[in-house]
């Protein structure tokens, strides 16, 4: 995979309350009024879904790609209460503000969706448009699978993981990073026949490093949480992106969604799993770009918007 022709550069953010450092890296493409856009991950996540979506986009738009709290170059938060789905559409905000960008289309995968939409509710002058990938607009474990058996077992494993935390997270970074678990997620989930080994790799690397209790605990919060009634209130142009055989998060919630959400486009991803974005990257890349040139960068082209200056914080200490 050839780099994006844009200037990938590396930046801390301090997260609104406890102030705990936030990284975040940014790609520019050097072009005066090149649009906005920030990656909202799933949980677990530090990027591995976008490799194909930033290497279309890079050229085109200012991106902005965080690290939530204790996942990839973020450390754990200091305030370890501040987990819940508002807290980190509150963190979206502090990314844009610490880029100098006013308003981006924000893009979330699986919880990033969640992330997505709460920021639009919480901050919506910030939101230029949403696309929404492979995700629910809430209590995600309540439909995974098509059961709600997952909801019933979380407390069950955050009990054992806060019992034991040395010989869960001993288990879970042992087993995690393995083709073991490659293999298993190719029988459960994702689409052994269209997505290339090497791109789900780093997925498992990366949630190896999360530490248990944390992502049961982000797990808890996204479960919490619903974005239900935003979604008649969007007021900016809206993507929907569902994977045909999505199990995490299946593609009937995409389709409610899109239905839900004023003059939302749909797109279904045949034989797309729940990493659609690395089984059919072209076809995701090309829904991606159409829908954001031809309904937020020519209108926004339009109304003369402009982006504004950009500057490059040093990471604190």
């Amino acid at each position: 995979m050839s780099p994006p022709t844009a200037a990938r550069t590396e930046h801390y953010a301090l997260r609104p309350g406890d102030r705990s450092p936030l990284f975040y890296e940014r790609y520019d493409p050097g072009r005066p009024g090149a649009p906005a856009v920030a990656l909202c991950d799933g949980i677990g996540c530090d990027g591995y879904v976008w490799r194909y979506l930033i290497r279309a986009l890079a050229p085109r738009a200012r991106l902005v790609h965080g690290h939530y709290p204790g996942h990839g170059r973020s450390p754990r938060p200091r305030d370890g209460a501040r987990l819940a789905i508002a807290d980190l559409a509150d963190d979206v905000a502090a990314l844009l503000d610490d880029a100098d960008i006013d308003r981006a289309t924000l893009v979330g995968h699986s919880m990033g969706v969640q992330v997505a939409l709460e920021t639009y509710r919480r901050h919506p002058d910030r939101v230029a448009a949403l696309v929404l990938v492979c995700g629910a607009p809430g209590s995600p474990l309540r439909t995974f699978r098509g059961t709600s058996a997952a909801a019933r077992v979380l407390p069950v494993l955050r009990a054992a993981a806060g019992a034991a935390p040395r010989a869960i997270g001993g288990v879970w970074r042992a087993f995690t990073p393995t083709r073991a678990a490659l293999w298993l997620a190719a029988r459960i989930e994702i689409n052994g026949a269209l997505i290339d080994p090497d791109d789900f790799r780093p997925y498992l690397d990366g949630l190896a490093r999360v530490d248990p209790n944390l992502f049961l605990a982000l797990l808890t919060e996204a479960n919490r949480h619903s974005a239900l009634d935003v979604l008649p209130r969007v007021a900016v142009p809206a993507l929907v992106v569902a994977g045909d055989r999505d199990g995490f998060t299946p593609a009937s919630l995409s389709r409610r969604m899109a239905a839900d959400i004023p003059r939302a486009e749909l797109v279904v991803v045949e034989g797309g799993s729940h990493t659609a974005p690395l089984e059919r990257p072209h076809q995701v890349e090309r829904a991606v770009i159409d829908f954001l040139t031809r309904r937020v960068w020519r209108a926004g082209a339009a109304r003369g918007d402009r982006p504004s200056p950009s500057h490059s914080p040093s990471p604190p200490s």
